[in-house]
């Protein structure tokens, strides 16, 4: 049996999306939304994540069948109902995807208001290593902040929510650890769901807690050991499919697995906040390829992979023109998955690196 900790945390991720518990409840999608303001307003947050399994007819006619099909399905969900009653959405400006989720949700909400779908507010959070970017950034974080101070008419808690994400971002660096262990100690399946598990902080990091003091009874995990790169993975279809066929993913550079908690806030402060969320990534716009194939290999070299497996999603070109460079500088046996259906994974190539 899997230590109790572990068998809550896979509870709390497979039943994620509907509305978790009452209040105020606000949904977010992307990387660059401030969850640290979510949690200071007192609201309810959810990160609101797509069906691979659903039929995504609605999102399409919105957004038509070249975007990213994560964002078609999680505007699917939205008009479906698929998420409960939503007070709002939050959406970040992470990706070019996310970007046309709020205009579409935007305009959704002027000319189709009995839609249903919920008031749209973009946190539009720019990358640029430039002073007049962080100003920007700075200004839109407090922008946000104002704006959760109105909808929920309560001063924001700023310093006591930074305090509770940084705890949360180093028990969750622990757990991550042991799946870097050789033989690893947590699949990446299941570090999928001890990381986004959709729980207050409080309650979120009490599990993490414990599943440390319960890191003793985990089993040993063999397989070969797999970096992941490329799109996001907001759904375990992909994780489940690789780690059946073999291997264990110890690793990854997406946004739901180890970026989200490897840097610090520090400061609890409107300021600190500005400077966290400017200075995520590398992301495309704002580095070159080099750049980013130099942080792929570090993390990947960190983890001890065997095994470079670049993925990239229908919608989603960018890990694709990012892999020449990332092979070259791991210089490891690797493999591009390409142009991969939302949630499937073609495996073929995963039997024969090059």
């Amino acid at each position: 049996m899997p230590p109790a900790a572990l068998e809550a945390l896979e509870a709390a991720y497979a039943g994620r999306g509907g509305r978790p518990g009452g209040g105020f409840v606000v949904g977010y999608v992307g990387a660059d939304v401030p969850v640290e303001l979510l949690t200071a307003a007192g609201v309810t947050a959810v990160r609101l994540t797509g069906d691979p399994g659903a039929d995504s007819t609605a999102g399409d006619r919105y957004l038509g069948a070249g975007v990213d099909p994560m964002a078609r399905s999680i505007l699917s969900r939205l008009l479906e109902g698929g998420y409960g009653e939503l007070d709002r959405v939050v959406v970040g400006h992470d990706c070019e995807a996310s970007l046309r989720l709020f205009y579409a949700l935007r305009e959704l909400r002027r000319v189709e208001p009995g839609a249903g779908v919920p008031e749209p507010y973009l946190v539009d959070i720019r990358h640029l290593p430039h002073r007049t970017t962080a100003r920007y950034n700075r200004r839109r974080i407090g922008e946000f902040a104002a704006r959760l101070e109105a909808w929920t008419g309560r001063p924001l808690d700023v310093a006591g929510a930074v305090a509770a994400h940084d705890r949360r971002r180093r028990l969750l660096a622990d757990a991550a650890a042991l799946r870097r262990e050789t033989p690893a100690r947590l699949t990446g399946r299941q570090f999928l769901a001890v990381a986004n598990a959709p729980l207050p902080p409080p309650e979120h990091v009490a599990l993490l807690e414990k599943l440390l003091a319960e890191s003793g009874d985990l089993p040993a995990r063999p397989g070969r050991r797999v970096f992941l790169t490329g799109s996001d993975h907001d759904t375990p279809h992909v994780y489940e499919a690789i780690e059946a066929d073999g291997h264990v993913i110890v690793g990854e550079d997406h946004s739901f697995g180890d970026p989200s908690f490897e840097r610090l806030v520090g400061p609890g402060d409107l300021d600190a906040l500005a400077e966290h969320y400017h200075e995520g990534g590398p992301y495309a716009p704002a580095a070159t390829t080099a750049e980013r194939a130099a942080r792929t290999a570090a993390a990947a070299r960190r983890c001890r992979a065997e095994l470079l497996v670049a993925y990239a999603r229908t919608g989603d070109d960018a890990p694709a023109w990012d892999f020449p460079d990332q092979r070259a500088a791991l210089g490891l046996p690797a493999v591009l998955l390409d142009r991969q259906e939302y949630g499937r994974a073609d495996l073929k190539e995963l039997r024969c690196p090059a």
